[in-house]
């Protein structure tokens, strides 16, 4: 398998969902919705809808009856970071390389861009598999409990109380991240299991993955954020440190970060393992996702 082929070929139906259906730049009101195209359009690594596609594959499905709930998870994704980037929240100035939304236009036009994608995702959900109530009903339940107060929004409420506190315990690092990030990733993997008819030992084994993936993925987040430089990242490097969050370089220190980070990649290969179907390009994205740290 060409894995950079087979992922670029995702990407591609990921930037074709995500034109298809969302309301065209020129609604009313047009700024509100350049605005979400800006932020929605301005690349990333599509690691989330890329997730949904392939698991979905994993599990039989050939056309695109995925890309909905693919797109409705970058919908909610985009919208986080529109919102985490605000002044009030994290405060920055660049997003995969361009201007953050509040930078380009104005703080109210992001906020409320934001609160636009975030309702769009649950729409887009509703009305794509309004033809399988099962399906629709199971798909925006797993999205909406990742979403929610306990696990995406609560994990970016415990992150910002964790702000230069000197005595961060292990736990509650482990709880932002478990919801900061990792909630999302395995609601990726979640959903297209679900939209590929995977029974219930499937989606527990989807589940782990995407705890631990999830967990992998943030840790070398942070140790990106305290190695790399602003080009590299997309966004502006070195934030964490100065805004005296709590992550895993902080409590852990780099050697035993990229400890943490193989432990979590290995688990997450490991469920993926016992997962029926052809998992060549899965068990590569995961894998390519670890090397980011490297």
């Amino acid at each position: 398998m060409d894995f950079v082929a087979a992922l670029n070929r995702q990407v591609a139906r990921v930037e074709a969902g995500l034109d298809r259906h969302l309301p065209v730049a020129g609604t009313r009101p047009a700024r509100l919705h350049e605005a979400m195209r800006y932020s929605l359009q301005a690349g990333g690594k599509r690691l989330r809808p890329v997730l949904v596609l392939a698991t979905a594959e994993l599990f039989g499905v050939k056309d695109d009856s995925a890309l909905p709930a693919a797109v409705a998870i970058e919908c909610l994704h985009t919208y986080s970071l529109i919102h985490d980037d605000l002044p009030c929240l994290d405060n920055d100035d660049l997003r995969r390389g361009r201007p953050t939304a509040h930078r380009q236009y104005d703080e109210a036009t992001a906020l409320l861009a934001g609160d636009a994608l975030l309702t769009h995702a649950f729409a887009l959900l509703a009305e794509a598999y309004a033809a399988q109530p099962i399906l629709a009903h199971a798909l925006i339940r797993e999205l909406a409990d990742a979403a929610g107060s306990r696990r995406l929004i609560g994990g970016q409420m415990a992150d910002l109380l964790a702000e230069k506190k000197s005595d961060a315990t292990p736990d509650e690092l482990e709880f932002i991240h478990l919801n900061k990030t990792a909630a999302m990733i395995e609601a990726a993997l979640v959903m297209g299991g679900l939209i590929g008819g995977a029974n219930e030992d499937g989606i527990n084994s989807l589940r782990l993955a995407g705890r631990h993936l999830g967990l992998a993925f943030q840790i070398i987040d942070d140790l990106l954020d305290a190695t790399a430089d602003t080009a590299t990242l997309g966004k502006t490097a070195g934030k964490d440190a100065k805004a005296g969050k709590t992550t895993f370089v902080k409590v852990h220190g780099l050697d035993k970060s990229r400890q943490f980070a193989q432990h979590h990649t290995a688990t997450a290969l490991a469920a993926v393992q016992g997962l029926p179907g052809g998992k060549g390009f899965l068990i590569a994205l995961i894998d390519s996702m670890a090397r980011r740290g490297r």
